[in-house]
């Protein structure tokens, strides 16, 4: 297969790791993968800022760089779904553009989706050791309908205690521009949100969206809690585990 990665901004600016974790795991389960150069933002916080018209070069932009791969793969449900869901709405009146967005839309995957339901793998041989908690991201929960897969492939890491916390459907109050427009009661957001992962014991919060690792990782820093935010990617670089 011929299958493009797409590196979201946060990962590329801030936690470069992920994306080469990601094409590390692809390689290991026999997928090649290529890195377009010329990707930049999917247009997700321009668009959720309710600056339509400004995404819609961002949006093109994308679909002509990715529309020939077989299949693009990002470590980010948020951009997944931005794809997915907000590109058919973008050019719902624009017949040409709506064709090849929905082409591109319908092949576009969050990694552990990639994995799990595509190519039917739950187990690569990781080993982990510690106990953990995932955190179920809103937009690979709610809008990429993302559960149960993330787990599978946890499930299956040797040494890991794969723990579950109270309330796991609940936003971590990052949502960009939210956490923004509306400081204190993301951080009221994040504060509970927390409460229920340190109540698990668990040494290690995981997930699959970037943007609320850091959200929770920089909140749980500063309070100086013993539990470290990691990306699910990260259990094949031990020395990147820290997000």
């Amino acid at each position: 297969m011929k299958i493009a990665l797409f590196i979201p901004c946060l990962v590329e600016q801030f936690h470069p790791q992920v994306g080469v974790a990601t094409a590390k795991v692809l390689a290991e389960v026999g997928i090649q993968t290529y890195y377009p150069k010329a990707q930049t933002c999917c247009g997700q916080p321009v668009y959720k800022s309710g600056l339509r018209k400004r995404t819609i070069p961002l949006a093109k932009h994308f679909i002509s760089l990715f529309e020939d791969a077989e299949a693009v793969v990002a470590p980010s449900g948020s951009c997944v779904s931005m794809v997915r869901h907000e590109y058919p709405v973008i050019f719902h009146d624009d017949k040409k553009w709506l064709e090849r967005g929905l082409e591109v839309s319908g092949k576009t995957y969050e990694l552990t989706e990639f994995l799990v339901d595509v190519l039917g793998i739950q187990d690569i041989g990781a080993q982990w050791y510690g106990r953990a908690v995932y955190h179920d991201s809103c937009q690979v929960m709610r809008a990429l309908g993302v559960r149960k897969q993330p787990r599978k492939l946890l499930e299956n890491v040797k040494g890991l205690e794969l723990l579950e916390m109270e309330r796991p459907e609940l936003c971590c109050g990052f949502g960009v521009p939210f956490s923004f427009k509306f400081p204190h009661i993301s951080e009221a957001m994040v504060k509970e949100k927390v409460s229920y992962v340190l109540d698990t014991g668990a040494e290690y919060l995981i997930g699959a969206e970037i943007s609320c690792l850091m959200n929770m990782g920089g909140y749980m820093q500063k309070q100086r809690y013993p539990v470290k935010a990691v990306h699910i990617m990260l259990w094949k670089m031990p020395n990147c585990r820290k997000t």
